[in-house]
């Protein structure tokens, strides 16, 4: 099959390649999907800089997967299913988080595109008890960026604690805010958005938002919840800097440049809150899936073939992409 191999030279990534391997085969309880649409995320810009250290020799990176079950079925999920494969790929069920619910902070987890191939390729195998199963209204195009960007936003909003009705600031507009905001709006929640690129906010403005302002500028009114989706230390002051007392800041990063000093009395007294989202659940996943066919979200994609994908990381990186990446085999 083709896919893209990223090879490590040392302690770092080597450069990206599109080449033929060999198919791979799905073991006890995984099924092996042909892959249909596999959405791009930041998180791939983090691995292939090496700010996520190599944890593989070789490695097909790409976590955002749909694909349909062409061999491992079960009796849940018979040949022929459409599903989505997510950034957790698997955890090991036994330890201390796992058993509390919260799987997501798992102590001995597994990442798809990460820790194990993923799928940036013709096929990809998964853990059959880690897939999520499509309704027939999320398109395979459409529903690639639901399964990080979507789900990682869901679990911010959740995070956060937006409550129906509130204000919420999100503070970058990419792939994972442009569907937050879509939930947000079905909550009645008015949206605040503060984002660099002319582009990103005429598309926040299409979409609804209440205020719309560059990355210097402050909202109108103090919000309730906020949302960052940029890897600074600076986005995230500039998130506290607009809340009103009690709120609280979801930082949406799994990777931030620095923290900045900031002057406690004014920005965190008053029991404003900073809280880290760390990965998502099965739940998460579910429930965002569910509420995503239900309001008919439509994620804005460009399509990229596999043999683009260079291109297509490289857009990303210079935020040249409004809405979502989506590669296609």
């Amino acid at each position: 099959m083709k896919a893209a191999i990223l090879q490590r030279v040392g302690d770092r990534p080597g450069p990206l390649h599109i080449t033929e391997v060999e198919r791979p085969v799905p073991g006890s309880g995984e099924v092996l999907l042909r892959v249909l649409a596999c959405g791009v995320c930041r998180t791939d810009l983090h691995i292939l800089a090496g700010e996520l250290p190599p944890l593989r020799d070789t490695l097909i990176p790409g976590h955002q997967i749909v694909g349909e079950i062409i061999a491992g079925a079960t009796a849940d999920l018979p040949l022929g299913t459409r599903v989505g494969v997510s950034w957790l790929g698997g955890s090991d069920g036994s330890c201390w988080f796992c058993r509390h619910a919260q799987e997501n902070l798992c102590d001995s987890p597994t990442f798809t595109g990460y820790s194990v191939n993923g799928g940036y390729a013709e096929y990809a195998v998964a853990r059959a008890d880690f897939v999520h199963p499509l309704a027939p209204a999320l398109h395979d195009l459409r529903a690639a960026p639901l399964l990080c960007a979507g789900i990682i936003g869901f679990r911010s909003l959740r995070v956060a604690g937006v409550q129906k009705g509130e204000r919420v600031g999100l503070f970058g507009f990419g792939a994972s805010a442009h569907l937050a905001i879509a939930v947000l709006r079905a909550w009645q929640c008015p949206v605040y958005v503060s984002t660099r690129g002319a582009s990103h906010r005429r598309l926040a403005e299409s979409l609804g938002a209440t205020w719309v302002g560059t990355e210097k500028d402050t909202p109108p009114v103090a919000l309730d919840r906020a949302v960052t989706f940029a890897p600074s230390g600076d986005v995230v002051v500039a998130a506290l800097s607009s809340l009103r007392k009690g709120g609280v800041v979801a930082i949406n990063a799994i990777h931030l440049d620095r923290m900045p000093e900031f002057n406690y009395d004014r920005l965190l007294w008053g029991e404003r809150q900073i809280r880290s989202v760390a990965n998502m659940t099965r739940a998460d996943a579910r429930d965002f899936l569910q509420i995503a066919a239900e309001i008919s979200l439509q994620p804005q994609v460009t399509v990229f073939p596999l043999s683009d994908l260079p291109h297509a990381l490289a857009t990303l990186q210079d935020d040249g992409i409004d809405g979502a990446a989506v590669i296609v085999p």
